[in-house]
């Protein structure tokens, strides 16, 4: 494990009972990298990153993280870790302020340094005029950006965070991202697992995990090129009915609906964009949109997760 190599997993594996939930995880996180972890619900995303922090027990494997073997002892990376799960458990009848006290007493912050840092972290996450505010009565978004106040309060330089944006608007998901890439800037090791392929696509690298495994591990420009075809938008007036005229033409290799429009994974668009006109238009429906698209995360995960569902 070289310097870098912040955390490193060899062959974890973790089960619950006959239940397999980490199948022989094989990772390497570089330290100030911000990694992304993808994946279906039940994939292992929840339970490698509870493994990380110390609260999960490894059945076979080893994880060193930040020059702790969790093994031998998972007590001793706790205090270098910020853990902050799908439901955070702020306190509803504290206010912001004596929420970040609270956890500074947790983490074992001493009051001085609490008097230094709170003011900080307050700013940090656009708090500090809503300090003496219940947490019960903060928006969706204020919340998620006080549970990370209060996980930076002891200054942990790894941060694992399980979907923290979920269930937020779409402005307090990118104010919170803007933290997060502050922080990065900053050299923190963070690690984020996050249904949003948009959110994915902003980290240095993302794993694909799939029924306990690491399916796929690169940066997300390589994700994308992993995609063998290209891929043809379709908006026509009854989607439902063009995908069921398109699926098996010849060369469409998969159909992908997004709304109303369908996203058409072809082996060559010059050859299929006029065949695939043809076919709707010998159906009477009426084309609105068709082009060539490059791909995004969300078409590459749904691909890829496809294919590996079909090889297993």
């Amino acid at each position: 494990m070289t310097d870098k190599e912040f955390i490193k997993i060899t062959d974890l594996t973790r089960k619950f009972k006959d239940n397999i939930a980490l199948d022989s995880i094989n990772l390497t996180i570089q330290e100030g990298e911000l990694f992304g972890l993808v994946g279906p619900d039940g994939a292992g995303k929840t339970t490698l990153l509870r493994t990380l922090a110390g609260l999960l027990g490894i059945s076979s494997g080893e994880v060193r993280e930040a020059g702790c073997d969790l093994r031998k002892n998972s007590e001793a990376v706790k205090s270098k870790i910020g853990y902050m799960a799908q439901e955070f458990s702020l306190y509803g009848k504290l206010s912001v302020l004596e929420n970040l006290q609270f956890f500074g007493e947790m983490y074992d912050v001493p009051p001085g340094l609490q008097k230094e840092r709170i003011p900080g972290l307050l700013a940090f996450a656009q708090l500090t005029d809503f300090t003496n505010r219940r947490a019960a009565k903060l928006s969706g978004g204020m919340k998620k950006k006080l549970a990370l106040a209060c996980t930076l309060l002891h200054q942990p330089p790894i941060l694992l965070l399980d979907e923290p944006t979920t269930g937020v608007d779409p402005v307090s998901r990118r104010e919170f991202w803007n933290i997060l890439n502050d922080l990065h800037l900053d050299g923190t090791t963070i690690i984020v697992s996050t249904p949003y392929m948009d959110e994915a696509d902003r980290c240095s690298r993302v794993g694909l995990i799939y029924q306990g495994r690491i399916a796929v591990c690169d940066s997300p420009k390589n994700i994308r090129q992993k995609i063998e075809g290209e891929f043809i938008k379709i908006v026509t007036n009854d989607w439902q009915k063009a995908r069921e005229i398109i699926h098996p033409l010849k060369g469409v290799l998969e159909v992908q609906s997004y709304g109303e429009a369908l996203h058409i994974l072809v082996d060559s668009s010059t050859k299929r964009l006029g065949q695939i006109q043809k076919a709707l238009r010998k159906n009477k429906l009426e084309i609105m949109e068709i082009r060539v698209i490059k791909p995004r995360m969300e078409e590459a995960f749904i691909s890829l997760i496809r294919k590996i569902g079909q090889t297993n």
